[in-house]
């Protein structure tokens, strides 16, 4: 006569191959990596994301024991890097992305061979910025807020100026434009040093600006910097108000990079790593090193990052939904 086992027993028998599981799953994580851990880069070298890549390759290296080489593979804004990532099946592949590749990449361009969603697993949130809403010298008002209500009189007689159809800076400006409803006409550019020629020669009223970028011109007397698109001050830039103190309501942009593996990596090596990656980031040295560079050092979980790429990709989302933007 066959005994069919007890619920009891078999919830115990679950158990005990769900502790089994587990333990190999730590076992496999402490004995990872057992060769050299590749880094992809989406962008040239010298690049921002290259450098911070360099940056936290070599305290890694340290931690693991293994060479860690930064490959860099520029184009798509950094989709191509990202979707070798995605489909990497070696184990020992991950790469440092911009806010785009792991949040809207899919949405704004259905051909997009990788889903961030999908494809790719959070590891750890590296550094974030605020962008700067800065004009010609001589823009109207005295204040952000009297700018403000120019900008909303002017109609579509405005232009502001991004680095392309769908970058942060593009759809950061559709944004505020919804918040504070005005219209300025988007003329994309090559580039941030083309936006920043255009408008010292009138063609663009307004444009969002990396803080670096932004701070220098102001500082040389060319621009007039207006605001930062952090919910608050931000340490890279103290002395400039949020946009949110001149009273732009719901209204928080911030441009970020972060790790990320394949989503096949396994998830005890993720977590080792996410711990690896925000300990590095928060140790004097590199955190300095990342301020220079113009990031505010992050670090947090992976299930932190999660949760930033799911909130980023609906505010985001919605604004590329409303305005049907896409980037081809």
């Amino acid at each position: 006569m066959r005994l069919t086992p007890s619920p009891l027993r078999r919830a115990l028998l679950a158990l005990g191959l769900l502790t089994l599981t587990v333990g190999a799953q730590a076992q496999q994580a402490a004995a990872w990596p057992t060769k050299p851990l590749k880094i992809m880069v989406g962008f040239p070298a010298g690049t921002s994301p290259d450098l911070v890549a360099r940056t936290l390759a070599e305290p890694l290296s340290k931690a693991l024991g293994q060479p860690v080489i930064v490959e860099n593979k520029p184009g798509a804004g950094g989709n191509i890097a990202a979707d070798m990532v995605a489909k990497a099946t070696d184990g020992h592949t991950i790469g440092v992305m911009i806010n785009g590749n792991l949040t809207i990449a899919k949405l704004l361009n259905a051909k997009t061979p990788y889903d961030p969603a999908r494809d790719l697993a959070p590891i750890s949130l590296i550094g974030t910025a605020p962008l700067v809403l800065a004009a010609p010298v001589d823009a109207p008002g005295k204040t952000t807020a009297e700018f403000l209500a120019a900008a909303r009189s002017s109609g579509d007689k405005w232009s502001y100026g991004s680095p392309g159809v769908g970058t942060v800076g593009h759809i950061g400006m559709e944004l505020l434009k919804a918040r504070v409803d005005m219209n300025p006409v988007h003329v994309p550019y090559p580039g941030y040093p083309q936006v920043v020629t255009a408008m010292l020669g009138g063609q663009i009223q307004l444009s969002m600006l990396p803080p670096g970028l932004a701070l220098a011109q102001a500082r040389a007397g060319k621009v007039r910097v207006l605001g930062v698109t952090s919910a608050g001050r931000s340490t890279l830039t103290p002395e400039i108000p949020s946009l949110a103190e001149a009273g732009v309501k719901n209204f928080q942009l911030e441009i970020w990079n972060a790790v990320a593996g394949p989503a096949s990596m396994p998830k005890p090596v993720v977590a080792r790593l996410s711990a690896l990656f925000s300990e590095i980031a928060r140790s004097p040295e590199v955190r300095q090193r990342l301020f220079q560079q113009g990031w505010q050092v992050a670090g947090g979980s992976s299930e932190a990052l999660a949760l930033r790429i799911k909130s980023d990709t609906a505010v985001l989302g919605k604004i590329i939904a409303d305005r049907a933007i896409k980037a081809e």
